[in-house]
C-alpha cells in the first residue's frame, strides 16, 4: 500500500492532530487517513466511468482477455 510523509508541519498543526486523534479514538496516523478521506472524497467520487478506465494503466495486451476459440463442443447426432 502506499505511503505518504508529510515533513515541515507546525508544531501547533501536529498537537491539533493529536487532538483530535484523542477525541476520535483513533492514532494520528489513523485521524490523518480519516481527514484525508474525508476531505478527498469528492473528488474521488467525481470520475465518470471513463475517466476512470482512462485512469487505469497499461499492463498487458487485449488479446489476453480473449477466450480461446478451438474449446470441444459435444456433438450429439
Amino acid at each position: 500500500m502506499p505511503q505518504l510523509i508529510v515533513r515541515s508541519l507546525e508544531a501547533d498543526l501536529v498537537a491539533a492532530l493529536k487532538r483530535r486523534a484523542v477525541r476520535n479514538g483513533r492514532s494520528a496516523e489513523a485521524e490523518h487517513r480519516a481527514i484525508l478521506r474525508e476531505v478527498l472524497a469528492g473528488e474521488r467520487e467525481g470520475l465518470s466511468f471513463k475517466a476512470l478506465l482512462a485512469a487505469m494503466p497499461d499492463v498487458g495486451e487485449d488479446d489476453e482477455l480473449t477466450p480461446p476459440r478451438d474449446l470441444p463442443r459435444h456433438v450429439s447426432g
